[in-house]
């Protein structure tokens, strides 16, 4: 490596294999979980019709954002599973993190819909009354039917937020019918048929907190934030430890996918530090070291490290036309 120099290195190990088969394996979850939510969702018409029940509404509204959720979801596992591209170079990975934060978003919406809905029953003369014994039952099936997806989905990869958003779908839909069940029962016990907004409430105010977070979640993997657990400062520090290292700068760590975590960084390093392993008995294999510090240290299996002499680092700072603004013509 000559005076001012660099080189660049990338490192991965096999990731986008385990990936794909991970999202393949999901895929599956997620189709099944889409046929039962389908089933749930025909019975949960018939009832809402039949019933006139808001929180059998609710929970008819619920699930029909649940199939789209469940499309989107299932889509979004087959395009994650194909590999990378001239075009888009990391895959399709984030498709998955695209279909969580829409469906984060479809049910804020299902969600302001009924709690209106149901602030209007309350502020009624009367709300409408209800069959309870039709409810228990249209509720009973729903919860059967939802407690069966979350049992396929819980197999899949609680760190997928393809999944997390699908389950979260499933988990509000057998919340749902829980709530509708105990109205139900509230109605047929007493003929309180305010029971049936109450539980409207309940179901909204207990999934908003979900989905704000997985709203939250999402936002910061396409805002390009660090993975959770991992402190930027730490790994830079990591670097710096790195025998041969004096200076790192231009460091960045992102999440390329819920399952993807990624860094680069430029070395700084002496002139006569040599970036291989064949170099570790003069003190050298900087590139090598670095690398398995961030994978054993922090888990960033994929990283792109450049290595550059101080001379070519003060070149960058100072001579190098500002970022966005291009090089003057020779």
């Amino acid at each position: 490596m000559g005076h001012g120099g660099h080189e660049a290195h990338g490192h991965g190990h096999g990731g986008h294999a385990g990936h794909a088969h991970g999202a393949g394996a999901d895929g599956g979850r997620l189709t099944v979980a889409l046929v039962i939510t389908v089933l749930v969702l025909l019975s949960g018409a018939v009832g809402a019709w039949f019933t006139g029940s808001l929180s059998l509404l609710a929970d008819l509204g619920h699930q029909v954002t649940d199939v789209a959720a469940l499309v989107m979801a299932v889509v979004a596992a087959r395009l994650a599973r194909r590999p990378p591209s001239a075009r888009r170079t990391f895959g399709l990975g984030r498709s998955e993190v695209l279909a969580a934060a829409v469906n984060a978003l479809a049910l804020l919406a299902v969600t302001a819909w009924v709690a209106i809905e149901a602030v209007e029953r309350l502020l009624a003369d009367a709300p409408p009354a209800i069959p309870g014994l039709a409810l228990l039952l249209f509720g009973a099936v729903g919860l059967v039917g939802n407690l069966v997806s979350l049992l396929v989905l819980s197999g899949g990869d609680r760190e997928n937020l393809n999944v997390r958003g699908a389950a979260l779908h499933v988990l509000g839909d057998a919340l749902g019918s829980v709530a509708v069940m105990i109205a139900a029962g509230v109605v047929l016990l007493t003929g309180w048929h305010y029971a049936d907004v109450t539980a409207s409430l309940a179901i909204v105010a207990i999934l908003v907190p979900r989905t704000l977070a997985l709203l939250r979640t999402t936002a910061h993997v396409l805002l390009e934030g660090a993975p959770p657990g991992v402190d930027v400062e730490e790994v830079r520090a990591a670097l710096t430890e790195v025998p041969g290292v004096h200076e790192v700068h231009d460091l960045h760590v992102w999440v390329i996918s819920d399952r993807v975590p990624a860094a680069s960084a430029h070395l700084v390093v002496a002139d006569h530090a040599t970036p291989h392993c064949e170099g570790r008995a003069e003190g050298g294999g900087v590139l090598d070291r670095a690398a398995d510090a961030l994978r054993e240290r922090f888990g960033l299996e994929h990283s792109t490290l450049q290595i550059e002499t101080a001379e070519h680092a003060d070149h960058e700072e100072h001579c190098a036309p500002p970022r966005g603004v291009p090089a003057p013509p020779s």
